[in-house]
């Protein structure tokens, strides 16, 4: 896994020249079920799954330290017709009530997310540990999260993070988040080793 902006940013223009990242698997499976309200896209890239919710009509906050990957988002979101623009604080994009993607660049190690602000949160293949006390509080009553990364069985096949660091450990991911309640969680070793997990904060929506 890159460790600076500068490797994060040639791995990003590495896969725009080669082709548009596929969702993963499992954000196209639940998306049917997952809220339509203001959702926050955790180290999106290029905006696989932010570009997917903002098709249907849901407001995305897309956050990331790559500039060069928040402005393939931008180019790819102008070019089906999806509202963009730049923000500087996670605040203002949290009130907002609109459609479209609200981008914005910054170190994920030094982010504070406003609280009660999302209906969904999606981090798919990264881990920060640092974020996870952050994360209940940001999300609105009856809100979801939606994480998926690598865990340290994807040790045993090619790719992915090598960097144990990176890396969650067995069962890690279902207990990270005591304050949701567990609908979906699974471990898979099957050509990758992922942790996948869909949780729910208490509480009805507003």
């Amino acid at each position: 896994m890159p460790s600076s902006q500068s490797e994060w940013d040639a791995k990003h223009r590495l896969t725009a020249e080669a082709s548009a990242s596929e969702p993963a698997s499992i954000v196209r499976e639940l998306l049917p079920i997952l809220p339509s309200g203001p959702a926050l896209d955790i180290a999106c890239g290029s905006g696989r799954h932010t570009l997917l919710l903002a098709a249907r009509g849901q407001h995305v906050t897309a956050v990331d330290w790559s500039g060069a990957a928040l402005g393939i988002l931008e180019t790819r979101a102008w070019s089906v017709g999806v509202p963009v623009r730049r923000i500087l604080s996670l605040d203002r994009a949290a009130r907002s009530s609109h459609g479209g993607v609200a981008l914005m660049q910054a170190d994920l190690e030094r982010v504070q997310i406003p609280e009660r602000s999302y209906d969904l949160i999606l981090c798919i293949q990264y881990l920060q540990r640092s974020l996870f006390p952050q994360i209940p509080g940001a999300l609105r009553p009856g809100g979801v999260l939606l994480f998926e990364t690598y865990t340290r069985a994807q040790l045993d096949f090619t790719g992915g993070p090598r960097n144990p660091a990176h890396l969650l450990e067995s069962g890690e991911l279902r207990e990270a988040f005591p304050q949701l309640g567990v609908l979906f969680y699974r471990e898979l070793r099957a050509g990758q080793g992922i942790a996948s997990l869909l949780a729910r904060k208490p509480g009805q929506k507003g």
